[in-house]
């Protein structure tokens, strides 16, 4: 394998391809639904790793929430702002993002950490749970795994991963504030000879009003 590439180097490639490919996560379109069934309209959404706006913008602006897209990815937020312009997309890093006064409504994070080393994972996972408003949502998935500087090659393309096992997620999220209401892991398939089944661990969580 050659050198490493960096999120938004892959995701600048992947473009529109990675919609096709996992923009019909079911477990994903199920945690949309349960997150828009209770916010009301207007409600603060940050989308962490928004990619092309896809499912997860789309399906909360037409729930009426005022949403906002961060991505790593200049490609992602190009292609977000032309298919959901009822969202707002900014290219900035989870790492280094710095929220409005009094954060959000609900914080979204769907597969956005692996590409990143494992203490920035954690460290990202504290930073989003910090923005999640009294009363408000945090609803994630990943793919789990005690995972540290792994090299995969992914979807045509050489990175580096590393992520947390389930326990560290629900148990870290428990220290930072957040009542973790459900958690479940599934196994995804995609549609792309490139790609290999993949575990995927869901949680649902909520600070205390």
């Amino acid at each position: 394998m050659g050198r490493r590439k960096s999120a938004a180097e892959v995701f600048d490639a992947l473009g529109e391809r990675y919609e096709e490919v996992f923009g019909q996560v079911p477990g994903q379109i199920e945690a949309l639904d349960w997150l828009a069934a209770r916010l009301p309209a207007g409600a603060r959404v940050l989308d962490v790793g928004s990619g092309t706006g896809r499912p997860t913008a789309e399906t909360l602006v037409r729930a009426g929430c005022d949403v906002t897209g961060i991505d790593v990815s200049a490609a992602m937020v190009a292609l977000a702002r032309a298919r959901v312009p009822g969202a707002r997309f900014e290219q900035a890093d989870v790492r280094t993002y710095t929220p409005p006064p009094g954060g959000f409504d609900a914080v979204c994070s769907f597969f956005p950490l692996l590409v990143m080393d494992q203490p920035e994972v954690a460290a990202a996972l504290d930073r989003m749970a910090s923005w999640t408003a009294p009363g408000g949502y945090f609803v994630m998935a990943t793919v789990p795994g005690d995972i540290r500087g792994l090299d995969i090659e992914w979807m045509g393309h050489e990175v580096t991963v590393s992520s947390l096992s389930t326990e560290d997620h629900l148990a870290r999220l428990a220290d930072r504030g957040l009542e973790v209401l459900h958690h479940h892991t599934a196994t995804f398939r995609p549609a792309d000879d490139g790609a290999v089944p993949e575990e995927h661990l869901f949680c649902y969580a909520r600070r205390t009003p």
